[in-house]
């Protein structure tokens, strides 16, 4: 077998440069470089071909390798390709030459931002997060809220119920409200309890501008020694001031809700603003913690009372940007999105 000899890098390099001098067009020119200087051209072959050569003779030979790159990337440079000098690829190569592809980034939801918003107001109010199963069983969304088993929102047009075999605590379903976590609280915990339950609700509802089948809600507990009225009407004041700005004005007005006694609707009033041409909108439900929640629960009513409040995430947040459709929330589109991406968690 005859021994690998050197390659003649003179005889390439006067060949290369007779070919770039005749080269008149940019497509010629860029055919040149992908032969001779690309990944697959023929110096980085002479490169890939050395270590066939005696060990002896490697150095020198790599030496001419090296001279013969740079000599034919200045030649290249001098041509008119100084740009892409030893950075530029073949067809179907990555070119780091090239400018980069910008991405936008990404920006918390207006919803998640109201919601971080109406947290953070209340952890400054002492309460503490608490988190619940939005799979919910009979027992936690209605019956230990003290709703009868001929309430409306039990029936199965209200309600989604799942189609499983019932546990011990009855039927399963979807939360129709976060007041399912009050109780697992407080079947757990003994009083003093003040927590907030963000989470998502499912309600059977025709979808329209105002109602939708889920929808975030925040449920408000505090339970203690001597908790009244005043203690849940001085907190909602202070929280919707800081939400809607100072002036606005908070009113109670006598409700239903099975689980608290006395239960109220809250309003407010924003100076200078108006709802559809009406000084007050309602805006969340709130009430004393009626005595059988807290008996079901195992927590005396004669040593502990305690207030309740639920307030809609999606009706805050339309009401702070003067959004119009609650469906436009889910519906993805970048163009009602990015109108928010700069707010932050505000």
């Amino acid at each position: 077998m005859s021994r690998p000899s050197s390659p003649d890098f003179a005889g390439i390099r006067q060949q290369a440069l007779t070919e770039l001098s005749a080269a008149a067009d940019p497509a010629a020119l860029q055919a040149w470089r992908n032969r001779y200087l690309g990944r697959q051209g023929e110096t980085q072959k002479l490169l890939d071909g050395l270590k066939s050569l005696p060990p002896a003779e490697r150095p020198a030979a790599g030496k001419a390798a090296n001279d013969l790159r740079k000599a034919l990337e200045e030649a290249w440079a001098e041509k008119g390709g100084g740009e892409t000098t030893g950075t530029a690829a073949a067809p179907g190569e990555l070119d780091p030459t090239l400018p980069g592809k910008p991405y936008p980034s990404g920006a918390v939801h207006v919803l998640t931002q109201t919601l971080d918003r109406i947290t953070d107001i209340f952890h400054r109010l002492g309460f503490a997060l608490a988190d619940g199963p939005e799979i919910e069983t009979e027992h936690h969304n209605f019956d230990a809220l003290n709703t009868h088993a001929d309430h409306p929102a039990r029936d199965e047009q209200d309600t989604f119920y799942l189609n499983l075999p019932p546990g011990p605590h009855g039927r399963w379903l979807l939360r129709t409200q976060t007041s399912t976590v009050q109780i697992r609280v407080l079947e757990n915990r003994k009083p003093p309890i003040k927590i907030i339950a963000p989470g998502r609700c499912y309600r059977r509802d025709e979808v329209d501008a105002t109602h939708g089948i889920f929808f975030h809600q925040v449920e408000g507990l505090c339970v203690g020694e001597g908790i009244g009225l005043p203690h849940l009407k001085g907190v909602l004041e202070y929280f919707f001031r800081e939400l809607m700005g100072e002036g606005t004005k908070v009113r109670l007005r006598p409700h239903y809700f099975p689980f608290t006694e006395p239960s109220f609707e809250v309003d407010f009033s924003i100076p200078g603003k108006t709802f559809r041409g009406k000084e007050w909108l309602e805006i969340a439900g709130c009430g004393l913690v009626h005595p059988n929640v807290l008996r079901g629960v195992g927590v005396d009513p004669e040593k502990y009372t305690g207030y309740a409040f639920g307030l809609g995430v999606e009706r805050i947040a339309m009401v702070r940007h003067g959004i119009p459709d609650l469906r436009l929330f889910y519906e993805n589109d970048v163009r009602f999105l990015k109108q928010f991406a700069a707010h932050g968690a505000v």
